[in-house]
């Protein structure tokens, strides 16, 4: 039921702090698409390090962009476990603090990888074309350090999507939706590191953590609850 009765300070806490995680769930969001396929996606050429490297050394901005973008995200997703811990710790504070701590691992292994990403520039600057090999190495290693954050992520989405489905009939839709999202994300870092030729006909199968993470993020901008456990 609607409430009409102005908002007190502790009331409004967990609002403020909803929408504040809507924000950084955008953010992370745009910032992620734009690195994968805007920047780092124009660069790499998979199996062709040659060409992968002219169009480096063409155009490291963009490849200096990624990095930036992408370190960026990685901070705003600190900050996006702490806020989801926030809101979900009334539901259960065990698990929401479990979520979190996935959360942070997945940003240090994702921050770390870029490492990888940077060597390969450096090797380019430093050795042309001639490193090209070493670079695509690099790159490879950074799609994998990011893939691996992604199996800790998917646990997140598993626990962060129990929590709201358990939280209420209102959210609990989305959050089994989350939850599905987590294992696409599991079952496509596994495909990536046990079985790499069939990441190809999987990729259709992140539309749902797209959608779903999407949803999520326009509810906590346009709702802004505070749950607590059925």
């Amino acid at each position: 039921m609607f409430d009409a009765r102005p908002a007190s300070p502790a009331r409004s806490r967990p609002f403020g702090a909803a929408r504040a995680a809507g924000v950084l769930y955008l953010g992370i969001i745009a910032l992620g698409l734009t690195s994968e396929l805007a920047f780092r996606g124009a660069l790499v050429v998979p199996g062709n390090a040659a060409e992968t490297a002219a169009r480096i050394l063409a155009g490291p901005g963009l490849l200096r962009a990624s990095l930036a973008a992408d370190t960026v995200m990685a901070l705003a997703d600190v900050a996006l476990a702490v806020l989801l811990y926030q809101l979900l710790r009334p539901v259960s504070a065990p698990v929401a603090l479990a979520a979190m701590v996935f959360r942070l691992v997945q940003a240090g292994l994702i921050a770390a990888s870029l490492l990888f990403q940077a060597g390969a520039l450096l090797t380019l600057e430093m050795q042309g074309e001639a490193g090209a090999a070493t670079a695509q190495l690099a790159m490879a290693l950074q799609a994998h350090g990011y893939d691996l954050g992604l199996v800790f992520f998917g646990v997140n989405c598993l626990l962060t999507g129990w929590l709201l489905a358990r939280a209420g009939a209102r959210p609990a839709l989305l959050g089994w939706l989350i939850a599905a999202s987590g294992l696409v994300y599991i079952a496509g870092s596994a495909l990536r590191f046990l079985a790499p030729e069939l990441g190809a006909a999987f990729a259709p199968a992140y539309l749902l953590p797209m959608l779903a993470e999407s949803g999520f993020c326009l509810w906590l901008l346009l709702r802004a609850p505070g749950l607590h456990a059925r």
